[in-house]
C-alpha cells in the first residue's frame, strides 16, 4: 500500500518563507561582521566544505539545528544563547526558511531568512571562506 502524502515540501516552504521575515543578499553582506548578528548555515558538511562558509557562521546543519538550539541538550552551541539576530540560509532559501520556522517556534529570536541563500550570496559578491 502506497502512502497518501497530504502535505507536500513545496507547500511547506511555501508556508515557510511566508511565515519567516526575509532578509536579502545585499542586506546581509552589509552586516557581515557584525556583533549584533550570527549567520547560521544550515546545509551539511559536505556542502560546506564544497563551496566554503560565510566568515563566521554557525554550522549547525538541518538535522542538528534543534539539538544545537536547545540549551537542555548535550548539543548546545553557545552561539545560540546570545541577544542577537539570527540570520539563517542553505543553499537556496528552502530548508534555511524551514529550519528558521521551527527556530522561531521553539523561541529563538529575532530570527531571518536569507532570500535566495548561498547561491545568491556569491552570485552578489559575498564572500565564502
Amino acid at each position: 500500500m502506497s502512502q497518501n502524502i497530504t502535505t507536500s515540501a513545496k507547500s511547506l516552504v511555501a508556508q515557510a518563507l511566508a511565515d519567516v521575515p526575509a532578509i536579502s543578499v545585499e542586506e546581509a553582506i552589509a552586516l557581515l561582521g557584525s556583533s549584533d548578528h550570527v549567520f547560521v548555515d544550515l546545509r551539511d558538511g559536505t556542502e560546506q566544505a564544497r563551496t566554503g562558509t560565510i566568515p563566521g557562521a554557525v554550522a549547525s546543519s538541518r538535522g542538528m539545528m534543534e539539538f544545537h538550539i536547545d540549551p537542555e541538550s548535550p548539543a548546545h552551541k553557545v552561539e545560540f544563547n546570545q541577544d542577537k539576530t539570527y540570520i539563517f540560509y542553505c543553499a537556496s532559501g528552502g530548508r534555511s526558511a524551514l529550519a528558521a520556522q521551527v527556530a522561531m517556534n521553539m523561541g529563538l529570536s529575532p530570527v531571518l531568512n536569507m532570500t535566495g541563500g548561498v547561491g545568491a550570496w556569491t552570485k552578489a559578491g559575498g564572500v565564502l571562506e
